[in-house]
């Protein structure tokens, strides 16, 4: 079943065509991967599907949903989350609290209730802490989520991140750039971590990355850009053995076992 598929999308920012006609799907439960050079039109295509920029044309479809035109809001509420290339976290506050804060974002609740502290108001505090307790656990974190969110340690952040996103109850994950400034031993941490959101939250994540021997470990699928149009599409072998893609992104083959 098809999750989230994007249909010829193009954006201008004046005179500049930054996605050209960009055609992809990605089914339920994949890891799709997206590459290209810095410029290549890799996170543009993100803020189109969370809706902070509008195409020019195309269509972006969540199942059989038309999200093209919503709000970041809206699109959020149908389950679509993202991270940052570069950590967005709410620095002062606690660990713990940068996942609640996105806990309480869904809570169904009004003003009313809440200051009444009404039994299904407490009912919904106290599976929001279980469910932040949890995700903490499950990231590592529990040692680390009283400390402030802006000392931990980069890996950490990322991981923070990343559990704010998943707190939100995602059917779709966009990764932008999870492996940025990490070291080779968080690098294969994060490879792992993401295999394990993946299968135990049910998730289709699309994801950006420059570091190949990520993409190539843990992608089903893989569409290269280059300049805001695709080249190529396929298995990570059918990219690593893409003449074009070798010579413009990779250098030389990478041979990265599967894990």
């Amino acid at each position: 079943m098809t999750h989230l598929s994007i249909r010829e999308l193009s954006i201008n920012f004046g005179g500049l065509r930054a996605v050209d006609g960009v055609t992809f799907s990605i089914e339920a439960g994949q890891i799709h991967g997206l590459i290209g050079p810095n410029g290549a039109g890799k996170t543009t295509i993100f803020n189109c599907v969370t809706g902070f920029y509008r195409p020019t044309s195309g269509t972006i479809r969540l199942r059989d949903r038309d999200i093209t035109r919503l709000r970041p809001d809206q699109i959020c509420r149908l389950g679509i989350a993202r991270t940052f290339q570069n950590v967005q976290l709410f620095r002062s506050m606690s660990a713990l609290d940068n996942i609640l804060v996105a806990k309480h974002s869904h809570m169904r609740t009004g003003v009313l209730a809440e200051g009444l502290a009404l039994p299904f108001v407490r009912k919904q505090e106290r599976t929001v802490r279980e469910k932040a307790a949890e995700l903490v656990e499950f990231l590592g974190l529990r040692d680390l989520q009283r400390q402030i969110a802006g000392n931990l340690p980069l890996g950490s952040q990322k991981r923070l991140e990343l559990g704010r996103a998943l707190a939100s109850d995602p059917q779709v994950l966009l990764l932008d750039e999870p492996a940025s400034g990490l070291n080779t031993s968080e690098m294969q941490v994060l490879a792992q971590l993401l295999l394990q959101v993946r299968d135990r939250f049910k998730l289709t994540i699309l994801l950006v990355e420059h570091d190949m021997g990520l993409v190539m470990s843990i992608s089903d699928t893989i569409t290269v850009l280059n300049f805001g149009r695709k080249i190529a599409e396929g298995t990570p072998r059918d990219v690593q053995n893409d003449r074009e893609v070798v010579k413009a992104y990779l250098g030389e083959t990478v041979s990265v076992e599967r894990r």
